[in-house]
């Protein structure tokens, strides 16, 4: 039994190498190259790829699979919208992502830095870094004081809320599909424009579906309380980050913490430090003292990406042996 795979990073390798300790029996080969229709015959001979990018898995690259006889891949990630799905089908391709690595992770970002926000850490330790020490204008709102509204009670959004009623903030929800214990407590509005009237603080946990497309748009912003603050650790594309822009401007939202964007592919996870910055957009928010940006690591702990490489590769090991596995995705 074979597997390679691509796209490992260093911060990777301590849990791959666990991982090929404890299953000898599997040949395990890798690259820090990510997967694409060239790069796809480095994995000639094996029975299966392990895979983390956010390049597309286009036609041409799991045409390139299928011709070296792979048609097994597991996802160290949960999103799979770069997949071409068609392409898979044709091929009988059996997929897998990571769909629970650290709810812990993500949630204790979003509410870092939702906090940080409301504290206005950034422009305080901008006035330090001048040694200006002086306290005002530069007053913080406490976390308890705040009605937090959470969209999508999953996983993440579940941990979230325990972690702000720790504060003794006031947390409300609302989600298509309700979780019991959390309808028990009370959380749930029934509709999003409650939620939007209601919150003083407002955070994403939803997957990026059609219907959830630019959820936080102009209409949307518009029905939100006034000094409103944002909070974006899920999809990028569930914000219209030109209405967002426009909250700002006007003062309606009071600030704004985002780890995903739109349009992030080629942009996150690169040094841009010795060369022209190509978003502006992006640009004008980091420069903002109220809006906090990171790219795309509010999972980035070593937990969670044990968790990813770990279950990704059993995962695979479980479609070589034609075992089931919870994580196969269904499409």
């Amino acid at each position: 039994m074979k597997i390679f795979a691509y796209g490992i990073r260093e911060d990777e390798q301590n849990a791959l190498n666990e991982w090929m300790t404890n299953h000898p029996e599997v040949e395990v080969d890798y690259t820090d190259k990510l997967l694409d229709p060239q790069t796809a015959q480095l994995a000639a001979g094996a029975d299966a790829v392990d895979v983390y990018q956010q390049l597309a898995y286009t036609p041409e690259t799991l045409t390139a699979l299928h011709e070296l006889g792979i048609n097994k891949m597991s996802l160290r990630n949960v999103g799979t919208d770069n997949i071409d799905f068609e392409t898979a089908r044709r091929y009988d391709f059996s997929i897998s992502n990571v769909a629970v690595y650290s709810p812990n992770a993500i949630a204790e970002h979003a509410a870092i830095q939702g906090a940080r926000v409301l504290r206005q850490t950034k422009p305080l330790d901008r006035k330090i870094e001048n040694h200006d020490l002086r306290w005002a204008p530069t007053i913080g709102r406490e976390v308890r004081m705040q009605t937090f509204g959470i969209i999508g009670t999953g996983h993440i959004g579940h941990v979230l809320i325990d972690i702000l009623q720790g504060f003794g903030a006031k947390v409300i929800g609302y989600d298509v599909y309700r979780n019991p214990e959390l309808e028990a407590e009370g959380i749930y509005v029934d509709t999003l424009d409650e939620l939007y009237a209601q919150s003083d603080v407002i955070s994403l946990h939803v997957p990026s579906l059609p219907e959830n497309y630019h959820m936080i748009n102009k209409e949307t912003i518009a029905k939100m309380k006034d000094d409103v603050v944002l909070i974006n650790v899920s999809r990028g594309d569930l914000m219209d980050i030109d209405a967002v822009i426009d909250g700002l401007d006007s003062g309606k939202i009071f600030g704004l913490a985002m780890d995903v964007y739109e349009k992030e592919v080629g942009l996150f996870n690169k040094d841009w430090s010795h060369e022209t910055f190509p978003d502006e957009k992006i640009a004008d928010l980091i420069a903002r003292e109220n809006v906090l940006v990171t790219p795309h690591t509010a999972f980035y702990t070593t937990k969670a990406v044990y968790e990813m490489v770990t279950q990704s590769m059993d995962a695979s090991l479980a479609f070589i042996k034609g075992d089931e596995t919870a994580n196969e995705v269904k499409y």
